[in-house]
């Protein structure tokens, strides 16, 4: 590994006017917690029990024996407290940093550290039949700068667009639009239009509750695979992912996986076979949770009643899955803070 020109140079300079070894200050040397007190530190504990002085004293001690040192790179030696503090040269310091990034170009700033282990970020997943919003926006360009941050420092980035494509809001969507939509409605304006349905359906439901009893049968259709239910749900999902990529393109963004709730569907069973198998679940008011009253965060619930997933179903299936699949050193979610709790 290409060794740092100042630490270098401080540990060569203090090995030439003390008794004390170039790679053990080099190694020794680190970054101070207050950075106005030095750009760079030496802590004198080590050399107490061989010298024979606190620590302070070795401190003073070095900075007066360096005091006629002819520096290339350091402008100021200072003792504090147990630490021998230096601050560079700022030209010096300019004129490395600039060398260093037209030298390397869009090397400069990279590093081996990941090692090539996979990094997933699951960014953007605007949903489904819904306008692009700004918070969708926010997630997606922070996600975007992880991926790229990753990536240059040596992890292999994996982005996955969690599309918001599944839940008892299509069967909302659904009988929404058999009772105002239209194809003329969908050629014309789809994102817009089958978002005006959707707060249809609820102003409507609030005098008419019997429709979210039609909902969630429609959304049991689908989930079911119901032929014309999944008609529908799939031409929402495609007009969606067109107006969304529009945005991608404009932003100059990519994902390497477009994987929605919806691709989880499969994958519940067997999350919820473990879950059993490691007595983690119970049967509260007809529907299966896992209780966490002991944490203070209630009950999560993986089935209702009628056997219907939740979104908390398919983020534990995702996560095994993205675990099992990728093998990933970490997992990261960007999203908005009032997902907090469920991330707890």
């Amino acid at each position: 590994m290409k060794r740092d020109v100042f630490k270098t140079e401080i540990s060569e300079m203090m090995s030439e006017h003390l008794d004390v070894s170039a790679d053990d200050i080099y190694n020794l040397l680190e970054q101070p917690r207050d950075r106005e007190l030095g750009d760079i530190a030496l802590p004198c504990f080590t050399f107490a029990k061989k010298m024979k002085k606190a620590p302070q004293q070795i401190a003073m001690d070095f900075a007066e024996s360096l005091t006629d040192a002819e520096w290339n790179l350091i402008d100021e030696t200072k003792a504090v407290g147990p630490f021998l503090n230096f601050h560079y040269k700022l030209s010096e310091l300019a004129r490395y940093v600039i060398s260093q990034v037209v030298g390397k170009q869009s090397e400069y700033g990279g590093s081996d550290e990941g090692g090539g282990h996979n990094v997933v970020i699951d960014f953007s997943s605007p949903n489904i039949a819904k306008p692009f919003g700004v918070g969708h926006l926010r997630s997606t360009v922070i996600g975007n700068a992880l991926y790229h941050v990753f990536e240059k420092l040596g992890y292999n980035s994996v982005g996955i667009n969690h599309l918001g494509d599944w839940g008892t809001q299509f069967g909302k969507m659904i009988v929404a639009f058999k009772r105002w939509g239209s194809d003329e409605m969908l050629r014309s304006d789809p994102v817009r239009s089958l978002f005006d349905l959707y707060t249809k359906f609820h102003r409507e439901a609030k005098e008419h509750p019997e429709l979210d009893d039609e909902a969630r049968a429609e959304f049991k259709r689908l989930e079911e695979g119901e032929e014309e239910a999944t008609r529908l749900w799939e031409r929402f999902k495609e007009y969606s992912l067109e107006e969304f990529n529009r945005i991608y393109d404009i932003l100059g963004i990519k994902f390497d996986y477009y994987t929605g709730e919806s691709f989880y569907n499969d994958k519940i069973d067997s999350t919820i076979k473990l879950l059993e198998e490691m007595n983690l679940t119970e049967v509260s008011q007809e529907a299966l949770i896992v209780d966490l009253e002991k944490y203070d965060l209630g009950a999560c619930l993986l089935k209702k009643g009628d056997n219907a997933t939740l979104y908390a179903t398919r983020d534990l299936a995702g996560i095994l899955y993205r675990h099992n699949e990728f093998n990933f050193a970490k997992c990261l979610y960007v999203v908005g803070a009032s997902q907090a709790l469920h991330f707890k």
